[in-house]
């Protein structure tokens, strides 16, 4: 069930800044055509009033891909790149981290699956690998300094580039760092000949195709809580900055993650940790997914809380939190729903594999009106003795499109009023993305003296009701916006027992 958590938002403070910003930040905002605003970071408000932020998590729906342990010897399916939407053969792409966990060399594979609907995945035969005597499998990999990798673990798509067997961009864990390569998706691939990204461990590769940019978040290890998160981007997938610190945990996330220990282990329904012992407490960051999502980017920060040590490898254990966080720069980063779960481990009993450990989803899909995150679950961080020899799986949860914090109003109505925003040419109509049941949201429009436009008041629109993600703002006598196309407005909208989640315009 999708659970809204009333939210004050932070910020980490500032390290560097991008040569540019996404929006122009003198005079009126320019909102693009198309481009819906969101209300995480109030970067497009002026004023707000008897609102509040809601965190909304996403509903799961449950393993989508389990691993086969009667057949194969499969363990685990584990995910870090979300699928791809093949528009010539109309169908979703995936490549999970490892195909399957028997001797080497095929643990440095990738098992590729299609699907039609995004929810039901076959295994294609490729033929590119021999395993027990037949390459009749759906095992790919790409060879890199005569070595095999599995090109699943960070792999984008680029559907800019000329070449169809460069489309598919990824990094291979190699002993000099992320060496980047190309791939035609099923059988072929190579490294280009330009030195790696420094950093080992985990790391997130992400394409904002609007900048075309390429964006990787290797481990940077920083005091006072170690593991953090470095970012290095690209423009052409070949030359790439040098790894820099852009977010790390702080003194709050020690307290709160002291609180969030306190009360699983408090709670018998969540899976406990195998080894405890206060004095290793400690938070620090475990990975964290970077995506473009409209005029932002959004952080899935998997907050990883160690509570000891295994003395057989001295190895830290503990269960990860996923929670939420923007930017518009990259660099500067607003913590978002007051530092709660966007995703937690799930409740033993469930069925479910996320008991213990989340690998954050990549990008989401977008299907419809809703946003689907496709991550790895898994019941153990260390595994006992005795362990279900069945222990991840890639998961499916899903968000209303552009739900991640919306503005709520009660039974007393509330209001928002934009910043100063330039009307794109050939804009016609203003759509908002709404839940109101039993409630309604109206809006005004205002010149840049704050007074409403001839026709455009609040008296004269007409009342959006229900549950509508995609419903446009009328007002009697007016049939579109066109005559205000390239001027400088203001919006104010009302809203009363209703959830408000973005707006733009088309």
């Amino acid at each position: 069930m999708r659970l809204a958590m009333r939210v004050v938002v932070l910020c980490v403070c500032a390290l560097s800044m991008m040569a540019a910003p996404i929006h122009a930040q003198e005079g009126a905002v320019v909102v693009p055509t198309g481009e819906r605003q969101l209300f995480l970071d109030d970067y497009i408000v002026a004023e707000i009033n008897n609102l509040t932020h809601a965190m909304h998590q996403p509903d799961k729906k449950g393993a989508v891909i389990r691993p086969d342990w009667s057949i194969m010897g499969e363990r685990t399916k584990q995910l870090r790149s979300a699928p791809v939407w093949n528009s010539e053969r109309e169908i979703f792409q995936m490549w999970d981290l490892y195909g399957n966990e028997p001797p080497s060399p095929y643990s440095d594979v990738s098992g590729y699956y299609e699907s039609k609907d995004g929810l039901n995945w076959s295994k294609p035969i490729v033929g590119q690998i021999e395993f027990r005597g037949s390459t009749e499998n759906n095992y790919v990999s790409v060879m890199i300094d005569g070595k095999r990798h599995g090109p699943g673990g960070w792999l984008v798509y680029d559907p800019t580039d000329p070449d169809p067997a460069r489309r598919y961009k990824g990094l291979a864990k190699t002993s000099r760092g992320w060496q980047p390569f190309v791939f035609d998706g099923m059988t072929t691939g190579a490294a280009l000949a330009v030195p790696p990204i420094p950093g080992s461990g985990d790391i997130h590769l992400s394409f904002d195709e609007r900048e075309h940019l390429f964006i990787a978040t290797p481990y940077i290890y920083a005091a006072p809580y170690g593991r953090s998160v470095g970012l290095s981007v690209s423009r052409d997938f070949e030359d790439w900055t040098a790894p820099e610190l852009i977010f790390q945990a702080d003194k709050l996330d020690q307290e709160l993650g002291r609180e969030n220990i306190k009360a699983r282990l408090a709670d018998s329904m969540l899976a406990q940790p195998v080894y405890n012992d206060p004095a290793e407490y400690i938070v620090n960051l475990y990975n964290m997914r970077i995506f473009r999502y409209e005029g932002l980017y959004i952080g899935l920060p998997s907050m990883m809380h160690w509570t000891g040590i295994v003395p057989t490898t001295g190895l830290a254990t503990g269960f990860s939190l996923v929670q939420l966080a923007c930017s518009r720069d990259l660099h500067n980063w607003t913590r978002l729903g007051d530092r709660q779960p966007f995703i937690a481990p799930s409740r033993l009993g469930s069925g479910a594999y996320d008991l213990t450990q989340i690998i954050p989803p990549g990008n989401p899909v977008v299907r419809g009106e809703e946003l689907w995150f496709y991550y790895t679950g898994l019941k153990y961080r260390h595994i006992p003795n005795g362990a279900d020899p069945d222990q991840a799986a890639i998961c499916l949860a899903v968000l209303r499109r552009d739900g991640f914090i919306s503005l709520d109003a009660g039974e007393e109505a509330g209001s928002i009023i934009t910043k100063s925003l330039r009307i794109p040419e050939g804009a016609q109509r203003l759509f908002v993305n709404v839940d109101a049941p039993n409630g309604d949201l109206r809006a005004v429009i205002l010149n840049t003296s704050g007074q409403p436009l001839e026709g455009f008041a609040i008296d004269k629109c007409v009342p959006v009701t229900g549950n509508q993600p995609h419903a446009e703002v009328t007002w009697e006598g007016n049939p579109d916006l066109s005559a205000l196309a390239g001027q400088d407005i203001q919006l104010r909208f009302r809203l009363r027992n209703a959830s408000f989640y973005s707006f733009w315009f088309e």
